[in-house]
């Protein structure tokens, strides 16, 4: 027989409550580490979620891409053809929650690649929830193509958007990364890619 009184219990029990729901919102908000990538999985990212590929078929165009897994690397490659008056353009989609609840990043100064560029034109974006159009900070991802690996860091706040207004990244509302393949002549692209993180 529970010797506690009805009151007491009451009380117990939503103190428990409360303790379970500071618990799983301190969990929640836990920082989230360097790592977003390092594609040792075919489908997940580092942080368990799995990874989205679009490109702009979605908006009638006919671009196209494959990826492809091999000892940790992705490699991603395809065919941009641009549509009259719009660039061609094909992402891989790297979310930082599984609901895509936008995650704080303060505590980083940029995203760090490994990778290579076999072919084409590479863009890296930090997608914001605070950019509506789509138009989210992005830089351009150059180096020597030599047939190597290379290390890019990419600081924040080096990050701009394309047509839009400029305004600063708000690091504590970043949703995603995009890889983005894109041109404004018929082409192919070619990269390859070992890990993806922050620093």
């Amino acid at each position: 027989m529970n010797s506690l009184k009805p009151a007491t219990r009451i009380t117990t029990t939503v103190a428990a409550i409360i303790a379970c729901i500071t618990t799983f919102h301190s969990i929640a908000a836990a920082p989230l580490g360097p790592k977003v990538d390092d594609f040792n999985d075919p489908k997940k990212n580092s942080l368990g979620i799995d990874r989205q590929f679009f490109d702009d078929s979605s908006m009638g165009g006919k671009s196209k891409a494959t990826s492809a897994f091999k000892k940790g690397v992705l490699n991603v490659k395809g065919q941009l053809i641009p549509l009259r008056g719009q660039p061609a353009w094909a992402s891989t989609v790297l979310l930082l929650d599984p609901q895509g609840r936008p995650q704080d990043l303060t505590r980083y100064t940029g995203i760090r690649l490994m990778v290579r560029v076999n072919k084409g034109n590479l863009s890296l974006s930090a997608n914001s929830s605070e950019v509506t159009n789509f138009d989210y900070h992005a830089s351009p991802v150059t180096h020597k193509r030599d047939g190597k690996f290379h290390e890019i860091k990419i600081p924040f706040n080096k990050m701009k958007r394309a047509w839009s207004a400029q305004t600063k990244l708000n690091t504590k509302t970043i949703a995603s990364l995009s890889l983005v393949a894109f041109d404004i002549q018929k082409g192919s692209f070619d990269f390859e890619f070992d890990e993806v993180s922050f620093y």
